[in-house]
Parts: C-alpha cells; sequence; structure tokens
C-alpha cells in the first residue's frame, strides 16, 4: 500500500494507514487536496451527509489510474438511528452505492446508543423537543450481523465507535470476529488511558478522532444555543514550546505523540498545507522529558460531549460524561 504514512496491523493481518483523514463537514475539495497530499485513509460516515460526494472523489482517481484499490483504506459507520440488527446489510449497502464502492476496508457501529428515526431517516422528537432513545439497542445482536459482512466481503475489518471498557468487554464475551479497533475521542486534554490500556490488551486498535481538538465545534454548538469554551489544543505552550523546539508545527506534535503510543490518528483540515504537514510527522521524535509534558495535560476533557443530542443521556448506552459533565 503507497501513501506517506506507517502502517498498523491489525488483529485480522489487514493493516490501516496510522493517520487518515476525518471528512466530518469535509468537502469534495479538501478530499482531493487529502488525496493529492497522499492520504489513503479515508474516515467518513453516513451522518457526514457526504458520501456521494466522496464516492464521486474516489471514483475520479480509481478510473483515472491516480490510485488502486487496495492502496485505499476506506472506513464507515452505522449511524446512530439505525443500530438494529436488520440495519446492518440494508445501511452498508447504501454506503457502498454512495461511496461507488465493492467494499469498506473498516465498517464500525458509530455509537453504543440508539435513537429513534422518523421514515424520512431524521431523528425523532418528543413534544419538547428532546430527541427519543431506542432502547431496543443490542451490541450483541447487531455485531452477529456485522460479522456476516466480513463473510459476504462487503467489509474487510469491522470495529467500534465510542465504546467504554464495559461496552467492549460486554461484546467481546460472545464476539466471533473481535473488533479490528474502537474509534474514540483521544487528545493530550482526553487521554482515556485505562481504556486505551484495555483495548490493546485485546488487541484492539485505538483510532483517535479529534486528535487536535476541534476549533469548528464551539461555533456549531453556539449555533445551537450552547455556547460552550473549548481548548485550542495547538495554543497550549508545553506544545509550541515542543513544537518549537523540533522546527514543527503543533499539530505535528501532538500527531507523533499519538502515534508514538501505537494509536491511529484521523485529522481534519481543509488546508493543502496542513494536510501535508499533518502527514510529514515521521522525521524526528519526542524526547522521554516531552512525553511526560504532554501526558500530564490530561485532563479528562471531552470536547464532543454530544451535549447537542438532547434526549440521547437517557439512553443506558450513553457514556459521554465526565467531570465536565452533568
Amino acid at each position: 500500500m503507497a501513501q506517506n504514512t506507517q502502517l498498523l496491523t491489525l488483529n485480522n493481518g489487514h493493516k490501516m494507514p496510522m493517520i487518515g483523514l476525518g471528512t466530518l463537514q469535509a468537502s469534495d475539495e479538501a478530499l482531493e487536496a487529502a488525496l493529492e497530499a497522499g492520504y489513503r485513509h479515508i474516515d467518513t460516515a453516513p451522518r457526514y451527509g457526504n458520501e456521494k460526494a466522496i464516492g464521486q472523489v474516489l471514483k475520479r482517481w480509481l478510473d483515472s489510474g491516480k490510485v488502486k484499490r487496495e492502496e485505499l483504506f476506506i472506513v464507515t459507520k452505522l449511524p446512530l438511528t439505525a443500530n438494529a440488527p436488520s440495519d446492518v446489510l440494508p445501511i452498508i449497502k447504501k454506503s457502498l452505492a454512495d461511496l461507488q464502492l465493492d467494499y469498506v476496508d473498516m465498517f464500525l457501529i458509530h455509537m453504543p446508543f440508539t435513537l429513534m428515526a422518523n421514515e424520512d431517516g431524521s431523528i425523532k422528537k418528543d413534544e419538547q423537543g428532546l430527541m427519543i432513545p431506542d432502547l431496543r439497542t443490542n451490541h450483541a445482536a447487531t455485531w452477529v450481523e456485522m460479522e456476516k459482512l466480513v463473510a459476504k466481503g462487503l467489509a474487510k475489518s469491522i470495529g467500534v465507535s465510542n465504546f467504554d471498557q464495559e461496552q467492549v468487554g460486554r461484546l467481546l464475551k460472545t464476539a466471533k470476529i473481535r473488533p479490528a479497533t474502537n474509534q474514540i475521542e483521544h487528545h493530550v486534554y482526553l487521554q482515556q488511558r485505562e481504556l486505551v490500556d484495555f483495548c490493546k490488551a485485546e488487541g484492539i486498535a485505538i483510532t483517535a478522532y479529534a486528535p487536535l481538538g476541534s476549533r469548528g465545534l464551539a461555533k456549531f454548538t453556539a449555533s445551537l444555543g450552547l455556547p460552550r469554551e473549548l481548548p485550542d489544543l495547538m495554543d497550549v505552550p508545553e506544545v509550541t514550546e515542543i513544537a518549537a523546539a523540533h522546527r514543527k508545527t503543533a499539530a505535528q506534535v501532538l500527531l507523533r505523540w499519538i502515534v508514538d503510543n501505537g494509536i491511529i490518528a484521523i485529522p481534519k483540515s481543509a488546508n493543502p498545507e496542513r494536510l501535508r504537514q499533518n502527514l510529514d510527522i515521521f522525521d524526528f521524535k519526542l524526547t522521554d522529558e516531552e512525553i511526560a509534558k504532554l501526558v500530564k495535560l490530561d485532563e479528562n476533557f471531552r470536547i464532543f460531549d454530544c451535549a447537542w443530542i438532547h434526549g440521547a443521556e437517557s439512553h443506558p448506552e450513553f457514556r459521554f460524561k465526565n467531570k465536565f459533565t452533568n
């Protein structure tokens, strides 16, 4: 597989690029720039609303011969309104049609909780405007159908996203195919070390979303009437000092720290120069002292606390609370 990043061998033998592109709110121009920069790991989901656009870009690249299918690592997910066993096959078929692919390299359960959906796929709300949780969520039953996707050749690997240690452990008791990855929010302010160590011990790779924080989330939550002050991880003094010492960007330091921990990272950017920089992290090494400084930054601060999903917190599988949320 030709790309400008290291590979991590998953528990099923497949190899996953350690730097990928997160595509939440990403445009097709951003994907074009990412592919030009050398990205081959693309992370998407039906809820991002851009799988068709991504599929059009991928088809152009594949048809032109600029990239081969085996060089790509494409990840997509079950929507949080479609976690039932009966949803698995229709959802992946729809994603494959939109992405114009015969298979995906990784298919994930996006959220451990489920919300009720209207016929048009939108989230169902009650009279108070709260989203209605679907209490029929059954990870084990859904996982059986996920395993069938591997047998059918529709997904090379399967995994989970946003699962905590108890949820992963419970799934492992019945799974015939162990999850290949658990995609979680992971950065210097939210290191989730117990969960990371547990998954690693079980042979489950960690994929870090929001590895650089999220500068755009504050605007999004404010637009919903939920103003919230969020940290800018690339302006943390310890991070900028380390970056200056290595003549690297703060983002490069944050990503190098994650990758050196054996964790896959899927940063997001639409800027061609930053896209290139985020791949260019393998020509320097953090010192033990620098690593210790970054480890000490952990504040258990969850940026994606799902506060905008009003009503989901009443679902028994909702696990996004921490010391900064009630």
